[in-house]
């Protein structure tokens, strides 16, 4: 499987991050791990890693918290709505928190957000965003183990 360039977790709690970024190593999903611990972090990030014109350093998968510090997820997907259209689409941001509430869905699916995953983040679920966003799946998954 070609790996994604970079993911980006963003989550206030250390522990989540670390384990999803072993989970994400293990697996060898991605070439590199970002961690932001609130959506200002994440944003100085993107600023960091997605320079024009070719954005190449852009995390190709931004898993987002909803409750955070500082800058909330729905905070942080305001202010990224303002970035530029290329920067925004060289990302995909999908929704991992341990808030399933159905307001809290419909209000992220207000900036477009589709993906709205509940933690803790696990083999399955992150073969089920590489399926649904970037056409692959982990070697050796087979079709309907998800169901």
């Amino acid at each position: 499987m070609e790996k994604l360039s970079c993911v980006l977790l963003v989550d206030d709690d250390p522990t989540t991050n670390y384990l999803n970024r072993k989970l994400l190593e293990r697996l060898a999903v991605t070439e590199q791990v970002l961690v932001a611990h609130h959506g200002q972090e994440a944003l100085a990030l993107l600023a960091a890693h997605c320079q024009p014109p070719h954005l190449t350093g852009c995390p190709t998968l931004i898993l987002l918290d909803v409750n955070m510090p500082v800058m909330n997820g729905y905070e942080f997907l305001a202010a990224y709505q303002q970035l530029p259209a290329a920067q925004r689409q060289a990302s995909v941001i999908v929704m991992l928190t341990t808030s399933l509430h159905p307001a809290d869905v419909q209000r992220v699916e207000l900036y477009g957000i589709t993906t709205f995953l509940s933690k803790p983040l696990a083999t399955a679920i992150i073969n089920a965003v590489l399926k649904a966003h970037f056409g692959r799946e982990l070697p050796g998954s087979q079709e309907g183990a998800l169901g």
